[in-house]
């Protein structure tokens, strides 16, 4: 599953798509590449029904059996949304894009001298343009880390698929559910959970790429 992506691109680029659209992140730095639980931007919609950017801390809440000890660390990735843990969430208030320029797998071939396995990024194009993940968002009480402890906080995660003919020889399993149109973000948003939920499919195969394979730095956690 995808555990690290990138956003290359500015605020202004994220707000491009959406006409007056508001802006909750205080234009907040945060870092291109986004592991379990950074805080990212987000587009969801505010109290009144309007659109806004925010930054919230991504992975949503772990379904309680899953749940070991005191702290939750989180679910990235939804792909099972029969599920009645994530049903509550598909609702257009709990609906969210997530801006990205490119996603990353870990390919399942070790490195012969670092034992490390390689990174695949992949993209719309050699010049990664920004597209969106379909996702949802919620308001959470509970501890992620021990030594945080308790905190409010808004939380999101976004949905996966089964994988497309570029994205399946790296990682076989699953990819993100991806929007490119303001029409494919405006079903998402807006329609109702059946039409909407007809986007949780793979993206055209011609429509992706895989960039050169990057070896994980010693400094980077490494989920695999």
């Amino acid at each position: 599953m995808c555990n690290l992506y990138r956003i290359t691109t500015g605020f202004e680029a994220m707000r491009d798509l959406f006409k007056g659209i508001g802006n909750r992140t205080n234009k907040t730095e945060f870092d291109d590449n986004i592991y379990p639980d950074y805080p990212a931007p987000i587009a969801r919609k505010d109290k009144d029904g309007d659109l806004e950017l925010a930054m919230l801390r991504w992975g949503m809440p772990t379904p309680p059996m899953f749940v070991k000890g005191e702290t939750d660390s989180g679910v990235t990735n939804i792909r099972n949304v029969k599920s009645p843990h994530w049903r509550r969430w598909l609702g257009t208030d709990s609906r969210c894009v997530v801006p990205a320029t490119r996603f990353s797998e870990y390919g399942s071939v070790r490195d012969p001298e670092t034992k490390k396995l390689p990174l695949h990024w992949f993209a719309l194009n050699e010049e990664e343009p920004l597209f969106w993940f379909a996702g949802v968002w919620t308001k959470w009480h509970g501890t992620r880390k021990k030594k945080e402890g308790p905190v409010d906080t808004e939380i999101f995660a976004f949905l996966t698929t089964d994988p497309n003919a570029v994205v399946k020889p790296i990682h076989k399993k699953a990819m993100p559910v991806i929007l490119r149109t303001a029409d494919e973000v405006d079903v998402w948003m807006n329609a109702p959970a059946e039409e909407a939920l007809k986007l949780q499919k793979p993206l055209p195969d011609n429509d992706l790429i895989v960039l050169a394979p990057e070896p994980p730095k010693p400094e980077e956690p490494t989920f695999a």
